[in-house]
């Protein structure tokens, strides 16, 4: 169908911009005896529940089509680049353990129980012009952009390039998100498909991601060296108070700083060995340099403690924590680091800076959760999907064509 119209050709669709997202499952054949196809179904129906929990706003669940879930989110009120690749990665390296904890847990040796290891994961991801058709159980994205990003799912990457999992960019999406496909590692192809212009695609592998999880050190602040702890609740998810803290601007807030200011990004991203740098009222510039970076956990960094002993070092982390309602953010301080004087002038001059801790925060949440609120009234409601239409669209999937 055409965007503009509706199927009885009267009213006229709205045309918006923003991002289509395909997370797609992979690894099953459709040739299972009956009791396989029973195991495999309830397997894909735990896996798209996490796909499903993982889909939040400002991301909007438009359907899901076997063991793809799609979702769409408007331009205007999305993620920043950085932000919105994490949240692909953060919801890889979850698949991954749960795949994982299958295959630890099952004793069945039927070929569906005995193949979960050979499950994956790929994305693909577009930005273009669409409109939303409204049907009785979900909203059906329609355009001509929506329908390319559906043609991609049939590529080259696989033959071309070996991967098994992986997240697929047009080069408009990345152009939005404002990502350095260069930078980041990415592979570049062209897809060709009947009436239609060459399409130029960008690919990450996400193998390589899941790994780096699990080697990853540990360099959260100890209970043992923590010198100050200032904690708040705020009413927004992880991701999206993690999506404010790497934006200068907002970041400033909770710092107390006049303007901030990154440097190292590396392929358009804060990590690990940038430089976050805060200016002051009184002509100062003090530099954060991240020495970890955990998206929508922690972000560790490290800085010179302006005290006239030469060589004190400051650690501070932020340390993010899902709850019922929100997100507990918490600004720590390590005890201060070299010379013994330098220890203790740091030591006492960041203990009298408690207050001061305590109302950047307060500032910090008022501004984001108000932020938040003016950008949410505008944004389409979540949508909800039943544990029978889960289970149908595993079903969908497992089926012969």
């Amino acid at each position: 169908m055409r965007a503009g119209a509706s199927d009885a050709g009267e009213t006229p669709l709205a045309i918006q911009q923003g991002f289509f997202l395909i997370a797609d499952i992979t690894g099953y054949t459709q040739y299972l005896s009956e009791t396989e196809l029973d195991h495999a179904q309830s397997i894909l129906t735990n896996l798209l529940n996490l796909l499903i929990e993982h889909t939040r706003p400002p991301l909007v669940i438009s359907r899901l089509a076997g063991d793809a879930v799609i979702s769409y989110g408007l331009s205007n009120h999305f993620l920043q680049g950085q932000t919105f690749a994490e949240s692909l990665e953060d919801t890889y390296v979850s698949f991954r353990r749960m795949v994982e904890l299958m295959v630890r847990n099952t004793t069945c040796q039927c070929r569906a129980c005995q193949n979960i290891g050979a499950l994956d994961l790929k994305f693909f991801v577009h930005h273009g012009a669409f409109a939303v058709q409204k049907l009785d159980a979900h909203d059906e994205l329609v355009g001509s952009d929506v329908n390319l990003l559906h043609r991609l799912l049939k590529n080259h990457v696989t033959e071309t390039l070996g991967l098994r999992a992986y997240t697929l960019y047009t080069e408009p999406a990345l152009r939005k998100l404002g990502l350095d496909p260069a930078g980041a590692g990415m592979t570049g192809l062209v897809e060709q498909y009947e009436h239609l212009p060459p399409v130029r695609v960008f690919v990450t592998d996400m193998h390589p991601v899941w790994e780096r999880k699990r080697r990853q050190t540990q360099a959260a602040i100890a209970p043992s060296d923590i010198l100050v702890r200032v904690d708040c609740d705020i009413n927004l998810r992880p991701e999206l108070v993690w999506d404010y803290l790497i934006q200068p601007d907002h970041y400033a807030v909770l710092t107390g700083a006049i303007r901030m200011a990154v440097e190292g990004r590396h392929g358009g991203r804060v990590g690990s060995g940038s430089s976050l740098q805060c200016y002051h009222g009184d002509g100062t510039m003090l530099p954060l340099t991240v020495v970890d970076w955990q998206p929508f956990e922690r972000v560790v960094s490290r800085f010179d403690v302006p005290v006239p002993i030469k060589g004190a070092v400051g650690i501070t982390e932020l340390r993010l924590e899902a709850t019922a309602d929100g997100t507990r953010l918490a600004q720590i301080m390590a005890k201060t680091r070299g010379p013994l004087v330098g220890r203790m002038l740091g030591d006492i001059a960041f203990r009298r800076m408690r207050s001061k801790f305590e109302a950047d925060m307060r500032r910090f949440k008022e501004h984001i959760e108000a932020d938040w609120a003016a950008l949410a009234a505008n944004q389409p409601p979540r949508a909800s999907i039943s544990g029978e239409r889960i289970r149908a669209a595993a079903r969908e999937s497992l089926s012969p064509a």
